[in-house]
């Protein structure tokens, strides 16, 4: 938001969870939200997620890579038109190695215990995007069909949405709310890669007006390990 008394600063909001304000300029964002356009079109596009229980997920899907379904990952989306899921392209790849790198290097409030080499040579090959408009929300979960502990990197585009990061252990307190902006990262890994974390309100027209969105987009990337795992698709 321009003119701001005080500028926004990286903030670690638990451990391993780290927030970086306007990690994407104004280009980058355009390049994003043009790709997830092009992502979002059939075959294998946006879709509405059903659970197995009858529910309805608000906001709206695409999958690169592997297509994530509740609760697990296939290869071609099995909830949706069952086509093959589109692949995940390198730069996008890499943009969630250097958004781990700008995260945790330096470590995080100088915790020099936090090793993330390990994740170097775990290349990101999973990206779920999810639409917001201005009545969705998305409820208190974990990001636990992956078996790799890779840290998951979540990009922001459009409109302002809260984001509340909790514990491992409940969907309840204790938990924390971020302001959550076009073009800011969130990084969250190691002690904090199996929080609990949900979307309970997005701000309509919130969103830079030069971007040409209505509506919220997450970019998230992920590391599966899971290639000798899949049983659908």
């Amino acid at each position: 938001m321009d003119g701001e008394l005080f500028p926004r600063e990286r903030t670690t909001i638990a451990p391993g969870a780290v927030h970086l304000p306007d990690w994407l300029g104004p280009a980058r964002q355009a390049r994003l939200l043009a790709a997830c356009r092009e992502w979002a079109r059939p075959p294998a596009g946006l879709r509405t997620v059903r659970t197995p229980g009858g529910g309805v997920m608000t906001a709206r899907q695409v999958c690169l890579g592997l297509h994530w379904y509740p609760y697990g990952y296939a290869r071609t989306a099995v909830d949706g038109d069952g086509a093959p899921v589109k692949p995940l392209p390198p730069w996008l790849a890499g943009l969630g190695r250097a958004a781990v790198a700008a995260a945790y290097d330096p470590p995080p409030d100088g915790d020099v215990t936090y090793d993330t080499a390990p994740y170097d040579i775990e290349p990101y090959d999973i990206a779920l995007i999810n639409f917001y408009d201005g009545d969705s929300r998305m409820g208190m979960h974990r990001d636990a069909e992956e078996r790799s502990p890779a840290p998951v990197v979540s990009l922001s585009l459009g409109d302002t949405c809260v984001f509340r990061f909790g514990n491992t252990a409940t969907r309840g307190r204790p938990y924390r709310d971020v302001e959550l902006r076009s073009g800011d990262l969130f990084v969250f890994g190691g002690p904090g890669r199996l929080a609990f974390h949900g979307v309970p309100r997005v701000l309509p027209g919130t969103a830079p007006h030069g971007l040409g969105l209505t509506g919220r987009l997450n970019v998230t990337l992920r590391v599966g390990g899971l290639t000798s795992g899949l049983t659908r698709g």
